[in-house]
């Protein structure tokens, strides 16, 4: 009976090895974040090709999923508009944005996290596509979301006569490996 249980130890101890000797770090090789937006005067877009993504590949899944971008990473290419989205984003105090997730499928489904804008954390949930060709990964995904809701007051100037709509829209594609 001795032996038996032994093997049975053994077994286990190999299937747990061999899992965890399966599992893929990857972390990302370009990350392109783009926010876009509305205003009383023109619709807008920041751009960001700085950030970081890391997860663990596992199966048909990504885990431990952690995104960084540095708020003043976004650009517009209007140093005034840059300046009023980094002191309404209050990006001197708090100059990252944050993304984690559990995990994730392959291919097209729906990802849920926690996104931190400023001091604020919530959940959301968003549409995906997760892309494998060889060892590499592609995903992308957007969410629309209200600054609002993260601490941010939707930036004016010229005297409160031009104003920036509440809603964003984020875009994040990854590629990594």
């Amino acid at each position: 009976m001795t032996n038996l249980s032994n093997f049975k130890m053994l077994l286990l101890a190999f299937g747990l090895f061999s899992g965890m000797a399966s599992a893929q770090a990857i972390s990302s090789k370009t990350v392109k974040t783009t926010v876009s937006g509305t205003s009383t005067m023109h619709d807008w877009t920041m751009t960001s090709t700085s950030g970081t993504f890391s997860g663990t590949v596992a199966g048909n899944a990504i885990n431990n999923i952690q995104y960084n971008l540095g708020a003043k990473t976004l650009k517009s290419g209007k140093g005034a508009m840059d300046s009023n989205a980094y002191k309404a984003m209050k990006a001197d105090k708090f100059p990252n944005i944050t993304f984690t997730a559990t995990s994730v499928n392959i291919g097209k489904g729906t990802i849920t996290g926690k996104l931190k804008v400023t001091d604020v954390t919530k959940t959301v949930s968003f549409p995906v596509t997760v892309a494998k060709s060889g060892n590499s990964y592609t995903i992308t995904g957007t969410e629309t979301i209200k600054m609002t809701d993260y601490g941010v007051t939707p930036p004016s100037f010229m005297m409160n006569t031009v104003k920036t709509g509440n809603e964003i829209k984020i875009t994040v594609n990854v590629t990594a490996n």
